[in-house]
């Protein structure tokens, strides 16, 4: 059997990047597809040495950097990669892999990270982020994701079975495409985040400086707190605006690599997470570590972290993503520290392991591939035991 493997874009090694390193450890003979792909040098080994088919949007102008200004054409240019060739096409899927053209005599599973957020229940926070709220360009912008929208929903009919990153994600995919998900948790690299019971005296955040991670929110809220120290890992657009909003004590450490990261993971009192997000891995690495979680309370953390009111909490939730908000989280995190244990934040990890997404994912794909071809399913294992 002939198997294919989408992804979006290919631009930096993060959360859905994590995925895609598992898809292909469980078949490594996948090809691989993508619109773009400008992976650093030092940030490729997860790809494992494969060539990566692009689309034309690669050798357009500015593409390296610019690649999300083209929105526009990536509909069109995710359809004209030739799937012809494959039984089984796996998308993992965040803004236009699973629209990818598949036959009836083919097999599309989609793993959705999220329908397009900024298309769909987020685009009126994408606007106004973006500066786009009035004008010839906000009117542009909506046209299109209007048309996004229209394209999205078509393009679900061409997948044959989803799969969440969440519960969270599939109450989107039903809401938008009025489609069943099954949920398959994203991995996490469990072992590589040890415990640690002693903390020392600071607060970390770690994310992508994009609007949408709220990581500006974090630094103005701690700014207001000057007798506690924060440390801020991570790079993007937003660096240069965080910077210029940070107290003396926020200490921007910029992007560092992954051991450093566990580093501060391992030693934090409390990690920080702002963000409405899909899942959120970075808070499960940080449970890993024996470290409590302080989260904005919404999206995949809710599935991820237990709350003050569980037996044993690995975190607090604050409602709403406001400087207020997160104060008086962090306050109350401090008022009740004694509550939460490394160790049971420890445990409330490892269910989360790569290990786990592997034997899953295996699983729920070759059922699939049973369900289709009957006779396939017995070829696969007649080979597997010779």
């Amino acid at each position: 059997m002939k198997i294919a493997i989408v992804t979006d874009w290919l631009v930096v090694y993060s959360g859905a990047e994590k995925v895609l390193e598992q898809m292909l450890k469980v078949y490594p003979e996948a090809d691989l597809y993508s619109l773009i792909e400008f992976l650093p040098e030092d940030q490729r080994d997860f790809i494992q040495g494969k060539h990566v088919t692009t689309t034309f949007i690669q050798k357009l102008p500015f593409a390296k950097k610019k690649y999300r200004s083209y929105l526009p054409l990536m509909p069109l240019a995710i359809e004209q990669l030739d799937m012809s060739q494959y039984d089984v096409i796996i998308s993992s899927s965040y803004a236009v892999a699973k629209g990818i053209i598949t036959g009836p005599d083919q097999l599309h599973i989609s793993y959705v990270h999220s329908p397009v957020r900024y298309a769909w229940d987020l685009q009126h926070q994408y606007l106004r982020e973006a500066g786009l709220t009035k004008g010839i360009k906000s009117w542009i912008a909506r046209y299109i994701l209007h048309r996004i929208r229209m394209w999205d929903c078509r393009t679900a009919n061409g997948v044959d079975d989803f799969i969440a990153n969440s519960q969270f994600i599939g109450k989107r995919i039903w809401k938008v495409y009025r489609r069943h998900s099954d949920v398959i948790y994203p991995p996490v690299d469990i072992d590589n985040f040890q415990l640690k019971t002693k903390k020392k005296d600071f607060y970390l955040t770690a994310s992508r400086m994009v609007p949408y991670k709220k990581m500006s929110l974090i630094v103005e809220a701690f700014s207001q707190m000057p007798d506690k120290k924060l440390y801020v890992i991570g790079d993007g657009p937003e660096y240069g605006k965080i910077k210029r909003m940070a107290g003396e004590n926020v200490v921007l450490l910029g992007y560092q690599d992954a051991e450093t990261l566990t580093h501060y993971m391992q030693n934090a009192k409390a990690f920080v997470f702002a963000a409405e997000e899909d899942f959120g891995i970075t808070p499960v690495e940080a449970q890993a570590c024996g470290t409590p979680v302080i989260a904005f309370g919404k999206g995949g953390v809710l599935e991820t972290v237990r709350g003050i009111d569980s037996g044993k909490p690995t975190g607090i939730f604050y409602s709403e993503q406001t400087t207020d908000s997160l104060i008086g989280a962090v306050k109350e995190f401090e008022a009740k520290q004694a509550l939460f244990n490394p160790q049971s934040c420890r445990e409330n990890a490892l269910p989360f392991s790569e290990q786990r997404f592997r034997e899953e994912f295996r699983t729920y794909v070759e059922k699939k591939i049973e369900e289709k071809w009957p006779t396939k399913k017995l070829k696969l294992e007649l080979n597997r035991m010779r």
